[in-house]
C-alpha cells in the first residue's frame, strides 16, 4: 500500500489571499492577532509513544525530499502534504479551523511562531519526544521568538536576494538600489517579485537605508509612493517558487530566495548567464520551522517525524534536494566534503550573515499587506 500522498496546490488554486487576510485579522501591539479565535482550542489527545497510521502536513509546495517522506512513510504511517503559499495563509487556514483543521504538523516562518502561539494555534512541544534536537545546532535554538523552543523547531534557514540575467542586464548589480533601478530599465516588464508583503516593501527599505521592519509612517508613506507608482508598472509578476521561471527564461529579474535559485540553476542549460546576488545593505534571514498544530488528532506520528527529520542523515537528503540548510551541526562541513554542487548558494559567507535582518510581524504588518496589494492591482501583469 502506497503510504505517501503529497498534494500540491497550484498558485491559482481558491485560497485565502493576503487580501482576504484583512478581513479576518487586525494588527494590534505585537503583530498579528487572531480576531475571535480562543486561545484553548481543541486538545489534542496526549502523545503515547505509539505512532498513528495518518499524518497530515500544511507546508510550503516543493520543501521536502519525497525519498525521506517515503522512507519514513514505512513505519506504516500515510504521510499526507498539503501546500500553502504564504504564512498569511497558513495562519487563516488554522484561525478558520479553531482546532479542527485536521493538520498534525505545520511549517511557519519563525517570525509568526509568537502570534500564532498566542492565538491558540500551536501544541507546545513536549521536548522528551524529541531526543534528535541535540543534532540541532545552538544557533538555530532558542530564537528571539521563541527563546526556550517551546513551539517550534529549525526546519529550515535561509535568505532573500535576486537573481539576474546577464545577457539582459549586462551591469553589475549589487545592491537593492540597483535592482530597483533595473526594474526601471533593462528589466523593465521582466522583473518579477515575491508574493510576500514584507519581503518586497523590505527592497525600498533596504535601498534607502531604513530598518527592514520600520514601524514609522513616513518612511511607509514614501516606500508606498514609490513601490506602487513607481516598481509596480515595471513588475510582470508576483513569483515565490521562481525554479520553473527562471528555467523557461520568461523573465530577466527576479526577488527571490537564495536556495530556490540553486535548484533552478541546477536545471538551467545555461546557468552560467545568470547571476544570484546577496544585495547589499542587507536582505532577510529567515528560518521555518516544524511546530505541532492546535488539536493534531496524530501526535505521536507528528513527534516522530519531525524526530527523524533531525537525523543527520535525513537532513542532509533535505539540504540537498530543497537546497537550505537545517541547521544541524556539522552539515555545512559535510556538504564541502561531499561536494555538493552549489554550496556557496546553500551556505552565504560569514560577512553576508553578519549584515542580515531577520523579520518581524509588527505594528507594521497591515500596512504593508495594503501596500503590497496596491502594488499587485498596479502591476505590469
Amino acid at each position: 500500500m502506497d503510504k505517501l500522498r503529497i498534494l500540491a496546490s497550484p498558485n491559482d488554486a481558491q485560497r485565502i489571499t493576503r487580501r482576504s487576510l484583512l478581513a479576518g485579522f487586525a494588527v494590534a501591539g505585537a503583530g498579528l492577532a487572531l480576531s475571535g479565535c480562543a486561545r484553548g482550542g481543541v486538545p489534542s489527545p496526549p502523545a503515547d509513544g505509539r505512532l498513528e497510521d495518518q499524518l497530515n502536513v500544511y507546508s510550503w509546495g516543493d520543501y521536502d525530499d519525497p525519498d525521506n517522506l517515503a522512507e519514513f512513510s514505512k513505519r506504516g504511517v500515510t504521510v499526507q502534504v498539503d501546500n500553502f503559499g504564504s504564512n498569511e495563509e497558513l495562519v487563516a487556514k488554522l484561525g478558520a479551523a479553531r482546532g479542527t483543521s485536521g493538520y498534525d504538523i505545520v511549517v511557519p516562518t519563525g517570525s509568526y511562531v509568537p502570534m500564532m502561539a498566542h492565538a491558540g494555534l500551536l501544541e507546545k512541544l513536549d521536548h522528551s519526544y524529541l531526543p534528535n534536537l541535540a543534532n540541532v545546532e545552538a544557533t538555530y535554538l532558542r530564537q528571539p521568538w521563541d527563546p526556550t523552543n517551546q513551539y517550534a523547531v529549525c526546519k529550515n534557514w535561509g535568505t532573500t536576494g535576486f537573481v539576474y540575467d546577464t545577457t539582459v542586464v549586462d551591469r553589475e548589480l549589487t545592491s537593492w538600489g540597483d535592482f530597483l533601478d533595473a526594474a526601471q530599465k533593462e528589466a523593465r516588464g521582466k522583473t518579477t517579485l515575491l508574493e510576500d508583503p514584507w519581503e518586497v516593501c523590505s527592497v525600498f527599505f533596504a535601498a534607502n537605508g531604513f530598518n527592514l521592519n520600520t514601524t514609522d509612517e513616513r518612511q511607509l508613506d514614501a516606500c508606498e509612493r514609490f513601490m506602487v507608482d513607481t516598481i509596480s508598472p515595471a513588475v510582470a509578476a508576483f513569483v515565490s517558487q521562481v525554479s520553473a521561471q527562471l528555467v523557461q527564461g520568461q523573465f530577466a529579474m527576479m526577488q527571490a530566495f537564495n536556495g530556490d535559485v540553486r535548484l533552478a540553476l541546477l536545471e538551467d542549460d545555461d546557468p552560467d548567464r545568470w547571476r544570484f546576488v546577496f544585495p547589499t545593505p542587507t536582505a532577510n534571514l529567515w528560518m521555518d520551522t516544524w511546530a505541532i498544530a492546535k488539536g493534531a488528532k496524530h501526535p505521536d506520528a507528528a513527534y516522530a517525524f519531525i524526530n527523524y527529520m533531525l537525523e543527520p542523515e535525513v537532513g542532509m537528503k533535505e539540504m540537498e534536494h530543497i537546497g537550505y540548510p537545517t541547521g544541524l551541526i556539522g552539515q555545512r562541513q559535510l556538504a564541502m566534503q561531499n561536494e555538493v554542487p552549489m554550496t556557496d548558494l546553500i551556505y552565504p559567507t560569514q560577512a553576508t550573515l553578519d549584515r542580515l535582518t531577520p523579520s518581524e510581524v509588527n505594528d507594521a504588518s497591515g500596512r504593508l499587506v495594503k501596500i503590497f496589494n496596491r502594488m499587485q492591482a498596479g502591476a505590469a501583469a
